[in-house]
Order: structure tokens, then sequence, then C-alpha cells
């Protein structure tokens, strides 16, 4: 069963808010209220009066319990924007946006097993276990390096750095 819940109008950009919808999604509901009390956010608030709303749904309405539900589903919408203007140099002016958000909130019930859905870890581990078993990597690696002769290896000799000369590769210059 699903029980669903909705916040309109919310004066917090989609952007921020899904930051913290993020957190939540795919949790129990015990879970996700521990994050969301402790999230240091300005829409963490909106979004736990919004969760326990749901949950006050579902146990008033339709009797379930909390313990087995789950966020299922959690979406952040862009509502109306405000349209202001903020005076510049020489008369002109500047436009600003005050957005807002929809944020609407899906639970489901579950019963027993893990709660939150299948994340990267899980999907990393089969990776791995399809993998070859770690016997046939190493007896190749050791064919391999049985090959190499001594003028191969004086060449791969690690540089250590020069002291005072540090190079740091930096995406963005600061």
């Amino acid at each position: 069963m699903t029980i669903e819940a909705k916040l309109n109008y919310l004066r917090i950009s989609p952007r921020k808010v899904r930051l913290v919808a993020d957190l939540v999604r795919g949790r129990s509901v015990s879970d996700a209220e521990k994050v969301l009390q402790f999230t240091i956010k300005r829409s963490a608030d909106p979004v736990l009066k919004l969760l326990k709303s749901a949950v006050a749904n579902a146990e008033n309405n339709f009797g379930l319990k909390k313990e087995n539900l789950y966020v299922s589903e959690m979406r952040v919408d862009g509502g109306p924007i405000i349209k202001r203007f903020r005076p510049r140099a020489r008369g002109a002016v500047a436009p600003i946006q005050k957005k807002t958000s929809h944020v609407s909130i899906v639970l489901e019930e579950r019963e027993g097993g893990d709660v939150r859905k299948k994340g990267k870890k899980e999907k990393i581990k089969k990776v791995y276990q399809t993998e070859k078993p770690k016997e046939e990597v190493s007896s190749k690696a050791k064919e391999k390096r049985a090959g190499e002769s001594d003028e191969g290896k004086s060449s791969r000799v690690d540089k250590k750095p020069v002291p005072g000369k540090t190079q740091i590769f930096r995406r963005k210059s600061i």
C-alpha cells in the first residue's frame, strides 16, 4: 500500500531541497527521521514535518505500523518563481528569482528484510564475484614477472620527489 503526502510552495529552491531528499530516499521511516533531525540544512525541518505527516496519515487512515514503512519515493519539483528586481549602477536593474518547491513523498509498507534499495556497494560486489578468482590472476602475474629481465626492473625504479619541488594538480585555481 502506498501513502502519499505533499508539501507545496516551499520557499526554498528545489536544488537545495533535493540535497536533503537524497539523504532520505530508500530509508526506513525511523532512519529517515534520525537523519533529518541531525541534518544542518534549512530544508530539513519542512521535509521532516512532511515525513511525520505522511506517517500520521498511514497510521490513522490506513492502520499501518510505523516500523514497516519506508520512503519509497521522494520527489522535489520546481514551483512558481517570484520575480523581483534590484537596482544597479547607472539606472539599470538586475533580476532576482525567488524560487519555490513542491515536495512529494511516497511511503510503502515492507514486511521484514532489508529496507534500503540495492545501492552501489551491492552492484560492486556482484561485479567482483563474476571476475576470475585471485589464484588465477596471481599465477598469471607470477609468469609475467618471471619473464622480465633485470634491465626492465631498473627502468621502473620509482623516483623520489625532490624536496621543495612538489607539483600539485588542481582542476580549478584557488
